[in-house]
């Protein structure tokens, strides 16, 4: 009976992941979130990141414990298609880039490092449309 009520619980959660790649997700209240979790996201400026720049939602830098990320909006999923492919087409050659991206409807996350369950959980939980 346990293993029938784990296989429901993972259908119900990958059924809910489906739904997520239509949210669209809000700079400013993804950046509230955040700061109110005593985080504090920084925008991302000059030419550190020029995929971030080029985000047409805007992005923002969060640094946290071990771990650092910047995170990019599109203003459509295909705005975030489009960051998500300009990252792999501009990763350093020596970068697993399938290990540091993440993406979630139209936000782009780029990890400094493997993200660990917790840390990547902080900031999908404040994602906010």
């Amino acid at each position: 009976m346990k293993r029938l009520s784990l296989a429901v619980a993972l259908v119900l959660a990958l059924a809910g992941c489906g739904k997520s790649g239509t949210q669209l997700y809000a700079k400013d209240a993804t950046t509230a979130c955040l700061t109110k979790a005593g985080l504090d996201p920084k925008p991302v400026t000059g030419t550190s990141d020029f995929v971030a720049n080029s985000a047409t939602g805007g992005a923002f830098h969060v640094a946290l414990a071990g771990n650092q990320v910047t995170v990019s909006f599109g203003e459509t999923v295909a705005d975030g298609d489009n960051l998500d492919q300009a990252y792999r087409r501009f990763r350093a050659k020596n970068v697993g880039i399938d290990d540091v991206l993440r993406r979630q409807g139209n936000v782009v996350m780029l990890w400094h490092e493997h993200p660990e369950d917790t840390q990547l959980g902080t900031i999908t939980s404040c994602l906010k449309g």
